[in-house]
């Protein structure tokens, strides 16, 4: 079991409050990611989560056991640092057993947990191996396994791939997901890619300045944010954002667009966002707006194309990497009307 419950916690440095009152169901095997800009308070919540840092106030539990004031040994949790945090004389057989033999574990006990971490890991052919003569990808991996080697009730990983280049990152998210579903553990994971984010975990965890802005699927974020910041925060490239004022059963942009409110409650609505995948190209004078492409950025499978539509500012809109090249056209934009997204005063979607 590895069920893990934050209750009203607070961090306070001094006179400044950086994590303010957080509550958080994470489920017994559930790979929870935190995200959010930088000095959002993720990486500080995770420590707290392992004890590193002290709760100011608040509770932890876990699997229903107040774990907020335990040192970090006695709270059964790994955790991956950014950093590989290897020991370079020791090999790394000798590295993923080091915790296990410093406790005074028998020989047997640790040749059998580490064999099988690199099992997992695939790590059987570098055992004799110094650090040194590691990629990071592998020296990672190693890192992983030191902590596979405890058993414990849940992982705790603290950027673990940021000192990656991109392809290595790449293999690594896989290894992440794969280990995952082998151990079926708790994973709490931190990252500031989003990338990381929506392609690993179960629930997502949204923070901004020490508050959780929400909590659901990378689907659920993705396709239903709760507010502003959310919905430009999640998604690449972003959400296209909008002033937009009601007049009876429509809306009205900037510059004189117009469409149809799906309900009763955007009627009060100040702004709209739309998908870049949601806006489609059409004939100049035709659709919700008209711009000009300043720039277009072929990726091969799609383009991300920049649109200067004056009093709306620069929208962004995704087409099929097989359509024809526009950059510096004027063409006009028409936006999917199911997949508008509105929002009140106070940055709240509007249902």
């Amino acid at each position: 079991m590895g069920s893990i419950t934050l209750k009203a916690v607070e961090k306070w440095f001094g006179d400044v409050q950086v994590i303010k009152g957080v509550d958080l169901d994470i489920q017994d095997g559930e790979l929870i990611i935190f995200v959010g800009p930088s000095g959002c308070g993720k990486s500080t919540l995770l420590r707290m989560i392992s004890g590193l840092e002290e709760t100011s106030r608040g509770q932890i539990l876990l699997d229903g056991n107040d774990v907020t004031h335990k040192i970090p040994s006695e709270r059964e949790l790994s955790m991956v640092f950014q950093s590989y945090a290897l020991y370079p004389h020791l090999s790394v057989a000798d590295n993923m057993g080091f915790a296990l033999k410093s406790a005074g574990a028998p020989k047997a006990e640790i040749a059998e947990k580490v064999g099988r971490a690199a099992d997992i890991l695939k790590l059987n052919d570098y055992m004799d191996r110094r650090p040194k003569d590691l990629s990071g990808g592998q020296r990672q991996r190693v890192a992983i396994g030191r902590a596979i080697v405890r058993k414990p009730k849940g992982f705790l990983f603290d950027e673990p791939l940021s000192n990656l280049d991109a392809s290595l990152r790449v293999d690594m998210r896989f290894e992440i997901a794969r280990l995952h579903k082998t151990l079926q553990s708790t994973m709490v994971y931190v990252t500031h890619d989003q990338v990381e984010a929506m392609t690993l975990a179960d629930r997502i965890v949204v923070l901004r300045d020490g508050l959780i802005m929400q909590v659901g699927t990378p689907r659920e974020l993705y396709e239903r944010p709760d507010n502003v910041f959310v919905a430009q925060f999640i998604g690449s490239p972003k959400m296209n954002l909008m002033s937009c004022a009601v007049d009876g059963a429509d809306f009205t942009l900037a510059g004189g667009g117009r469409g149809a409110l799906q309900t009763e409650a955007r009627k009060s609505a100040t702004q709209m966002g739309v998908r870049p995948e949601h806006i489609a190209v059409v004939a100049e004078g035709a659709g919700h707006c008209t711009g000009v492409v300043q720039v277009s950025e072929y990726l091969g499978a799609d383009y991300f194309h920049y649109v200067d539509c004056g009093p709306l500012g620069v929208l962004t809109v995704r087409t099929s990497g097989a359509s024809d090249e526009i950059e510096g056209m004027t063409v006009g934009l028409s936006f999917d009307a199911p997949n508008l997204h509105f929002f009140g005063d106070d940055g709240a979607a509007l249902r």
